[in-house]
């Protein structure tokens, strides 16, 4: 079935005539997810929610469109692990640019950048972008950071943990190796304090912090929690979705 809110799917003859108010960019990765998980979990995430958002904003009048997914993300802390790939975020920024000039061009003055990938950082981006191009407004969301993950899930963690693996085990249980092939996730922190305290940053060297490459024990992951964490993301996401095709751009601010 075509969908007229995702841009691989619909056609010429639909988009003519069309007027979309709102373009979604979802932005993974291509790394590796503890032993068990794909190495496009974040591109599938990503994706899933962004097209599952719209469907529901599009279903209630709004005109977005959900472009093809950047399947690449910034792995500079992975160069190590076998075919992890990296982007440089300069790179994004020229991908970036040139999506930017088309929208721009052609009357589509909002951009979503939606972000599977915790290597991603867009905020330096998006300010740049905003200074070449002052009638666009560009924004980015990190679908981890929309709820408290202790809602739904038992065990913490920020890559191919309990949440991603349930994530995955809804969405596409496929690609899911089975449970005692599972890694547990274990991770090193920094031996200094002020690392872990969060006030000070320094890249991880993945291949020295974990030895499957998860970070976060994914033994209690299920799919029913997926499933439930998934339609709440769509849900919220959707509501964004819809406030951002209604906004006037010259008028944001109460």
């Amino acid at each position: 079935m075509i969908r007229p809110y995702v841009l691989a799917d619909t056609n010429w003859k639909h988009l003519k005539d069309e007027r979309v108010e709102l373009a979604v960019l979802p932005w993974g990765a291509t790394e590796a997810h503890n032993y068990h998980l794909p190495y496009a979990t974040d591109n599938f995430q990503a994706e899933a929610m962004a097209t599952e958002a719209a469907k529901i904003a599009w279903e209630k009048g709004s005109k977005v469109v959900v472009l093809p997914t950047i399947p690449f993300g910034v792995n500079t802390g992975q160069k190590d692990i076998y075919l992890d790939i990296n982007l440089n975020p300069s790179t994004q920024l020229t991908i970036l640019k040139d999506i930017v000039t088309v929208l721009n061009t052609q009357g589509i003055y909002k951009l979503l950048i939606f972000n599977g990938h915790g290597g991603n950082n867009f905020k330096p981006l998006v300010r740049e972008l905003g200074l070449q191009f002052p009638n666009m407004f560009i924004s980015f969301c990190f679908f981890p950071q929309i709820f408290d993950k202790s809602a739904y899930f038992d065990e913490a963690g920020d890559h191919a943990d309990e949440m991603e693996t349930s994530l995955m085990l809804y969405l596409r249980p496929d690609l899911v190796l089975p449970k005692k092939e599972w890694g547990n996730g274990a991770a090193k922190k920094f031996r200094i304090k002020a690392f872990s305290e969060g006030w000070v940053w320094a890249e991880r060297q993945w291949s020295k912090v974990s030895k499957d490459t998860g970070i976060g024990n994914p033994e209690h992951a299920t799919t029913a929690k997926g499933e439930r964490y998934f339609i709440a993301i769509c849900e919220k996401v959707a509501l964004l979705f819809i406030e951002l095709s209604n906004a006037d751009i010259e008028d944001l601010y109460e």
